[in-house]
């Protein structure tokens, strides 16, 4: 490969991972106002398989590039920005980020703090947004209240667990199986419960009463089962499928225990409330920054593994995270 040539995945037709191809093109020309960025480590998501399987809402154009986040150090940024040469830093792509090198608008871009690993900045935006919106704006979780955390063992469960604990929640995270939360424990869950080993409403109902915020990227019959789990007023905050099916919720539920749902996306709601957006970027950057909150990552893979990596992901093989290095 050429000094002037990178590598990037191509995706040329929906489909599953394997299917994807690393093909070597022109280094990027940036545009007025863009930062360019090295990357060498990039976060792995499940809505990145499913934006290759064409399965996602946001549906690209063929051949696009995959990948919503990566992390590196900036070639060339203008003088406003504030970035120096060399210096590391995370970004958000929405897709674009599986490339070596990137130019993105200074808005997508954020400077990394001190002592926080490249790896940690490419699997960090996506999971921690997310969870921060959907707990504050779209569960509204309140100090003293009851989180019941589902995927727990993903990386966006993972950091809802941890947000929720800064927020002064009591936290139970569930998976599949409770020896998939070990992780969770760790970081703060106050309880563990699987929900793949029967119901879990009598549990929840035990341990506490119920649930306030209910934290749900699976959706399916761990849907259904949380609808059993409401307290009075309680907020269900839906961010996914990952089980594959769309549940459809009871009304006469929500009716008798006040209890709403919403719908939450990160990305599309910081667009639409950019200072709002910003506003909880700059909380997790604090929080990153002091150590109190990290992306737990179980999976490594080189970039050319692209495809392995991504169907680790949908295997369900991965605990918190899977990223990509050089």
């Amino acid at each position: 490969m050429s000094a002037d040539s990178i590598r990037v995945v191509n995706c040329s037709r929906f489909g599953e991972p394997q299917l994807l191809r690393v093909e070597t093109r022109p280094r990027p020309v940036p545009a007025s106002g863009e930062v360019t960025v090295d990357l060498h480590a990039w976060g792995v998501n499940y809505v990145d398989a499913l934006m290759v399987a064409g399965g996602y809402q946001l549906k690209p154009d063929l051949p696009f590039v995959p990948g919503m986040e990566a992390a590196g150090y900036v070639l060339d940024a203008p003088a406003e920005t504030g970035l120096a040469v060399g210096a590391p830093v995370m970004l958000g792509m929405r897709p674009g980020a599986f490339a070596e090198q990137v130019c993105v608008p200074a808005s997508a871009v954020q400077a990394l703090p001190d002592g926080v690993s490249l790896e940690q900045g490419a699997c960090f935006r996506s999971a921690f947004q997310t969870a921060y919106h959907g707990l504050v704006q779209g569960g509204r979780l309140e100090s003293g209240e009851v989180a019941l955390i589902h995927g727990a063992a993903g990386g966006m469960g993972l950091a809802a667990v941890q947000v929720a604990k800064l927020l002064g929640a009591t936290v139970i995270a569930t998976a599949r199986s409770v020896e998939r939360l070990d992780v969770a424990r760790s970081l703060g869950a106050d309880y563990v419960l699987g929900y793949g080993e029967g119901s879990f409403r009598d549990a929840v109902r035990d341990l506490t009463g119920g649930a306030d915020v209910i934290f749900d990227p699976v959706g399916g019959d761990v849907f259904d089962e949380s609808m059993r789990c409401l307290n009075y007023g309680s907020r269900i905050v839906v961010v996914g499928f990952t089980s594959g099916r769309r549940p459809v919720a009871k009304t006469n539920h929500l009716l008798i225990k006040g209890a709403s749902v919403t719908g939450i996306r990160a990305g599309e709601f910081s667009r639409q409330n950019p200072e709002v957006g910003k506003a909880n970027r700059a909380v997790l950057h604090r929080w990153l920054a002091e150590g109190r909150i990290q992306s737990h990552i179980s999976h490594r893979f080189p970039f050319e593994r692209v495809h392995d990596a991504l169907q680790a992901v949908l295997d369900r093989e991965v605990v918190g995270r899977a990223v990509l290095h050089r």
